[in-house]
């Protein structure tokens, strides 16, 4: 009978263990905001958010207010919907909000490495020493190096034919600025003498065609691979995909190109100074790789999908980069040599800085994730003050909050090239409820999460427009051509993609 009892003891014990893990027992507290576990233990809406982030957030916070807990996958997550409050969560110190233990868990999951404490403050260090300031002069003038590598030879070679080449406009895009960054940050191929320097240009055109085809399967697993939801054959595709970068991205072979940048030899060394083996530093290799070139290239895309389907913007930013280059001394002409824009040049586009961002205020759309560390407090902007709890999460979807608010951006979901811009060309102030707005568009994160190569990148977009815009006419192939759907799996992952390319058309201007 004592066994018995032991038994039965035992398994009420496991059962309302198990119970107590999956949530059942998760009531509101005091001052808590309103909690939301849906029907199905442990995962709550898990599989509503990852089918459609934005929708279910917009539906929450219909139901809910502009603050609420739920549970996903057996976290609770507090989404903050209010942006008074932004400032009080990205700026919380690290003792009761972190966003490291959350991005150590995906980055281990989806590159394979394993974070030690100093990587963060490595990142940090060398991306302000080689992405800001004199720094950002050196990288933004490899990538006008790269760019021009790929997209001008066959004119300086004298294949120029003023006859119109069709392509697929996202994969261009996206084709063109990966393999150019991954160039200007990498190295490229070694070589003596000019004999061999164009042999070299060809070895670095047809190997980062070919990393690029890889990287746009692995690109295309992102999504579910972050979410730990791959079917058995694509989570075998993405581990032999994952070896392969190890592989091409390793030290070892990364120590034989030329030019590699500072960037990224910078961190492996202190990477390796902290007692990183080799092994992992290969991982870290793939982890830079698809930070540093997993959203400009879709980015461009929308931006220059934006500007064709608005002829107004095209004219407006077209004229403003022939300005910028009549007034630096450089004539794009047969037989002269390729324009050089320098950051000097790019610091005097306000209409081309306007419309990316209003491209990426459009298209951007990432979470921001902390772990709640300690029982705390947070203040909204009407003053009503709520409790966290340890052990739970905060998040803020900036997209569906700000960027998206018909009071803050009035007419939302409509490209206007000049958004951001006043009449007489300064910046322009947004507001809500009468009150002025610090964070008004997040496409970069905020706080110390803030992505520490946004001035690199941005760099990257537009040296790949002005280029486009200075050497070739575009026009869409359907001039009644439809935004194209994004692809709702990819909420809260950096830029959004299309889920079908457009067709366009390109010709020399000149």
């Amino acid at each position: 009978m004592a066994l018995w009892v032991t038994l039965l003891c035992s398994l009420v014990a496991s059962l309302l263990g198990g119970l107590y893990l999956l949530g059942a027992f998760r009531r509101r507290r005091a001052n808590e905001p309103p909690l939301d576990k849906g029907h199905i233990p442990w995962l709550g809406y898990a599989l509503d958010f990852r089918k459609d982030s934005s929708e279910f957030l917009k539906r929450m916070q219909r139901k809910h207010g502009d603050i609420f807990t739920v549970l996903l996958g057996g976290y609770y997550f507090t989404f903050v919907m209010d942006p008074f409050c932004f400032g009080a969560i990205v700026k919380e110190s690290r003792a009761k909000l972190d966003f490291k233990k959350f991005a150590s868990e995906l980055v281990r999951r989806v590159f394979g490495y394993q974070s030690v404490e100093a990587s963060h403050k490595i990142i940090q260090l060398s991306s302000t020493k080689h992405l800001m300031g004199d720094g950002l002069v050196v990288m933004t003038q490899a990538m006008m190096e790269n760019l021009q590598k790929l997209m001008l030879f066959k004119m300086n070679s004298g294949e120029r034919e003023r006859t119109w080449q069709e392509d697929s406009l996202f994969n261009y895009c996206y084709n063109i600025i990966f393999r150019a960054g991954y160039l200007a940050l990498y190295g490229s191929e070694p070589h003596q003498g000019a004999d061999n320097k164009e042999k070299a240009n060809e070895h670095d055109r047809v190997h980062s065609d070919e990393l690029f085809y890889e990287f746009r399967k692995y690109d295309r697993l992102f999504p579910r691979l972050a979410y730990a939801v791959l079917p058995p054959k694509d989570k075998t595709e993405a581990e032999r995909l994952k070896r392969l970068f190890w592989s091409m991205l390793s030290v070892k072979k990364s120590r034989q190109k030329d030019n590699i940048s500072g960037w990224v030899s910078d961190q492996e060394q202190s990477l390796a100074e902290n007692g990183v083996p080799e092994y992992m530093r290969d991982r870290f290799m793939f982890l830079l790789l698809w930070a540093s070139q997993g959203n400009t290239g879709p980015a461009a895309f929308w931006l220059l999908f934006y500007l064709m389907k608005h002829p107004e913007a095209m004219k407006a930013v077209k004229e403003e980069v022939d300005k910028v280059s009549r007034e630096s001394g450089q004539e794009v002409k047969p037989g002269r040599p390729p324009i050089n824009v320098t950051r000097d040049m790019l610091n005097q586009t306000p209409l081309l800085d306007s419309a990316l961002e209003e491209t990426l205020r459009l298209v951007a759309a990432p979470i921001l994730i902390r772990a709640v560390l300690q029982d705390m407090t947070l203040k909204t902007s009407d003053g009503t003050e709520y409790a966290l709890r340890k052990g739970d999460r905060v998040a803020l979807f900036p997209h569906a909050s700000v960027q998206m608010d018909p009071e803050i951006h009035p007419e939302p979901h409509r490209f206007k090239y000049d958004r951001f811009l006043n009449p007489d060309g300064t910046r322009k102030d947004f507001y809500k409820n009468g009150k002025k707005l610090k964070y008004f568009s997040m496409p970069w994160g905020a706080g110390i999460s803030i992505c520490p190569g946004r001035f690199f990148a941005t760099n990257e977009m537009k040296l790949f427009v002005f280029l486009m815009l200075t050497y070739y006419d575009l026009e869409l192939l359907d001039g009644e051509e439809e935004i194209p759907p994004i692809d709702s799996s990819r909420w809260g992952f950096g830029t959004m993609q299309p889920i079908r390319d457009v067709r366009f058309r390109y010709r020399p201007r000149f």
